[in-house]
């Protein structure tokens, strides 16, 4: 009998032997000082398990099973430190982090970013992440797949005029930053990626923050803040060779090198590309030229760097879309059919940076930056009003000519210059950071008459409008974090910004722009990160952000009814879990806008469309993030966001053309256009063997409405996209990487518009409109040969 107990007693415990769990403890200190280091990354590689150390530089791993594991530590200003762990009973570890012999260059980008156990709704992603999707597409094409973006292109390729939207926000809506000094355009406050072309193979790295964010420079973040770090120093030398082509004759040709460490402190790294293609839609070609080059010392204590590039694009306009009533027999027509409607334009960026570490616990980081813009877009115009273009009425015998056609320019010249800056201070739990830019832009818009039709030509290049701006920004920000405790993290955030914007001149209608404007805005944020335990995390932070009008919201505008500043309080609550093969992340959030501007049909006095303040309306949604790893040669990733996005007590306008003036409809609660209520990501990825991968993804974009009037007559119908990716690589005794990359988009060839636009009005009683959709393109692939060595 007691046998009996014995043997099932023995066969009880051996599956819970089998599966028992163990705790790896630590305490992660400065070698050189034996401080205490808080908030270093701790993680186990080929595992979603990760944690920070807390005040007192402890750090604990639960519920890890017996076996081997790669642990690693990472810290900003430290060398990362990589240990093997046999894990066979609970165990312990002190670990001794050694500085940087070199100061580390993420000290560059470190004031504007969530770092460490920081609150916020953010997706890091990595140099190798865009590598294995780059083959040709414009950056927003290469985090498509992130939580809450759409993606559109003029030419429905991806290459060319390329634009996203997250969370619905437009790009004007978005802060992007280039190592920290901003990108978007001064005046429009738009992100022209097509201006740096292949800017994706000169980055190192780059975070997403969905919502108002961290304080950072240039614009506000009303959807999200994209901050891109470019090229680090590879101590190694390099040189590697890109190569793709594809569909509808797209081709990407790059090369890249690095000297490496030249005695230990110098090195030099550039790249030069070319991508082209004739597009998707009817003469919508690209030709995009683009060159990147980045000097850097890297002393024991200071950091120099200095980067200059540059990139140049000749795209055919294809900006006004197709017709609805074409869609349907004729999916790629392009109104703009000349060979030379171009849009010509190059974009010039001067970098440098100067980075000092005072002491241990204190860094001052400071950078100047000039980007010298200068272009052209060319366009027909058919029977064109002599004197909408400054040009007198021509008399011949008995005829009186006042109408032509003709050739036009539309120039911008403009230089944008500036300082960014930042203190950083660490020590214990506490860190700080005070940080901010000064930045001035000087633009000149002018439109010239190139050609006409008429045997009495003007003076060649006649110039018909001329018009100015000046625009100063200046802002400045603290940010806090305190670690309270071992689970609970306190965040905290002011920013002043300041804001003068003149402008002078005529526009192309002859309207006189003079006006000057100055805006003041105060901007807190602040936070709470909890760590549960180790699996379990929760944060919750809230942000205002304020944003001045952009130059056609003034232009366009009666001078005696000018647009207001937009207000928005983000609220974000997030909870994440990680474990040895699951890491999954949920975000609430509540965007509250007050005096958002918005198209409503309304138009100023010479019948142009304006954007109106509506006094309420609100972003509320969930994203969800998945990842699964439960076996080596298997990986589910997914993403998925629920949203309603609304404009309270919404009144439309619509133009009469037999009476004169508009029609005005109170609609009550409307949704906001282009802005899904379902968004939803997923790839599976499969590794049959070593180097080689198949990845499967699924995107669903639910509909969207093209006004805010949510008509379904004026809607962009959901669509489900499915693309495959092989990638597979290599090494030789003569090149140390080889790699074949194939991309197979919209492999069922669904037929979709991503983005539209439309005009509304009445006219012999008769109600009519005028619009255009942006079909993108069928099954399509592009296929790339990379070498490095």
């Amino acid at each position: 009998m007691n046998k009996k107990l014995l043997l099932f007693a023995m066969w009880a415990i051996l599956p819970w032997a089998a599966f028992s769990q163990f705790t790896l403890t630590g305490k992660i200190t400065d070698k050189h000082s034996s401080g205490v280091l808080s908030g270093a990354n701790i993680r186990l590689d080929n595992t979603y398990i990760a944690t920070f150390s807390d005040a007192d530089g402890n750090f604990a791993l639960k519920k890890l099973k017996k076996g081997t594991y790669t642990l690693k530590v990472t810290y900003l200003g430290f060398l990362d430190y990589t240990q093997q762990v046999i894990l066979t009973q609970n165990t312990s570890l002190n670990i001794e982090l050694i500085k940087n012999p070199i100061l580390e260059e993420g000290v560059i980008i470190s004031a504007t970013r969530v770092t460490g156990n920081q609150p916020g709704t953010v997706r890091n992603i990595s140099k190798m992440e865009l590598k294995q999707q780059n083959l040709g597409q414009d950056l927003p094409y290469l985090i498509e797949n992130t939580p809450s973006v759409v993606t559109t292109s003029d030419a429905g390729t991806g290459i060319g005029y390329t634009g996203m939207r997250i969370r619905g926000t437009d790009m004007t809506r978005v802060n992007v930053t280039l190592n920290g000094i901003p990108y978007n355009e001064a005046e429009s406050q738009e992100v022209y990626f097509v201006d740096i072309p292949d800017i994706g193979s000169s980055v190192d790295n780059m975070q997403i923050q969905r919502g108002v964010g961290t304080s950072t420079n240039g614009p506000a973040a009303f959807g999200a803040s994209i901050n891109i770090q470019t090229l680090k120093v590879n101590p190694e030398p390099y040189g590697e060779v890109n190569s793709s082509a594809g569909s509808f004759n797209s081709f990407k040709n790059s090369i890249s090198f690095g000297t490496g460490l030249i005695n230990k402190h110098w090195s030099i790294d550039g790249r030069l590309s070319k991508v082209s293609s004739d597009g998707y839609m009817d003469h919508s070609s690209s030709d995009l030229k683009s060159f990147f080059v980045s000097a850097t010392y890297l002393g024991k204590k200071s950091l120099l760097k200095f980067n200059i590039f540059s990139g140049k694009e000749i795209t055919h306009l294809a900006w006004n879309g197709v017709p609805s009533d074409s869609l349907n027999t004729n999916r790629t027509y392009n109104e703009f059919s000349f060979p030379n409607e171009t849009d010509n334009y190059q974009q010039d960026h001067y970098q440098l940076f100067y980075s000092k570490e005072i002491n241990d616990n204190l860094n001052v980081n400071a950078a100047l930056h000039y980007t010298k813009g200068q272009g052209y877009y060319e366009q027909y115009q058919a029977n064109a009003s002599l004197a909408d273009f400054g040009l007198d009425t021509l008399f011949m015998g008995n005829d009186t000519i006042s109408q032509t056609n003709l050739f036009h320019r539309k120039w911008m010249n403009n230089d944008f210059y500036g300082a960014t800056y930042s203190l950083e201070y660490k020590k214990n739990k506490l860190s700080a950071t005070l940080g901010g830019a000064y930045n001035q832009y000087d633009g000149d818009h002018y439109g010239r008459v190139i050609w006409t039709q008429l045997a009495y030509n003007p003076e060649i290049n006649h110039q018909w409008y001329d018009n100015t701006c000046f625009k100063k920004d200046f802002n400045s920000f603290l940010k806090v974090n305190y670690q309270l405790n071992a689970k609970l993290n306190l965040y905290g955030d002011l920013q002043y910004r300041y804001v003068n914007y003149k402008l002078n001149g005529k526009d192309d209608d002859g309207k006189d722009l003079a006006q000057q404007h100055n805006y003041n805005f105060l901007n807190p944020k602040a936070g709470i990160n909890y760590d549960l335990d180790q699996q379990n995390n929760f944060y919750f932070s809230f942000g205002i952000a304020q944003r001045e009008p952009n130059r056609s919201n003034f232009k366009d505008a009666d001078l005696d009814n000018l647009p207001k500043p937009e207000l928005l309080n983000d609220y974000e609550l997030g909870y994440n879990f990680k474990s040895a093969t699951i890491a999954l992340g949920v975000n609430f959030y509540y965007m509250d806008y007050k005096d958002q501007l918005v198209l409503t049909g309304k138009i100023n006095d010479v019948g142009a469309a304006i954007m109106t303040n509506v006094p309420k309306s609100y972003r509320e949604g969930m994203e969800l993030n998945a990842t699964l790893k439960p076996l080596n040669w298997f990986n589910w990733q997914a993403n998925f966001t629920l949203s309603r996005n609304k404009i309270k007590n919404f009144t439309e306008y619509v133009d009469n053309w037999d009476l004169g003036g508009q029609i005005e409809n109170k609609l009550g609660t409307t949704d906001l256009s282009f802005s899904p209520e379902v968004l939803a990501n997923n790839m599976f990825t499969f590794i049959p063997f070593k180097n080689f991968s198949i990845s499967y993804e699924s995107k669903y974009v639910g509909k969207q409405y093209i006004d805010n009037t949510s008509s379904d007559d004026r809607k962009l119908s959901d669509y489900f996209l499915n693309n495959i990716r092989l990638h597979y690589s290599f090494s030789s005794h003569l090149i140390k990487e080889i790699g074949f990359n194939l991309m197979v988009n919209n492999i069922f060839s669904e037929k979709y518009e991503s983005n539209a636009w439309v005009y509304r009005y009445y006219y012999e009683n008769t109600y009519q409109k005028t619009d255009g959709y942006f079909p993108q393109a069928y099954i399509n692939f592009l296929a790339g040969v990379n070498l490095r060595f």
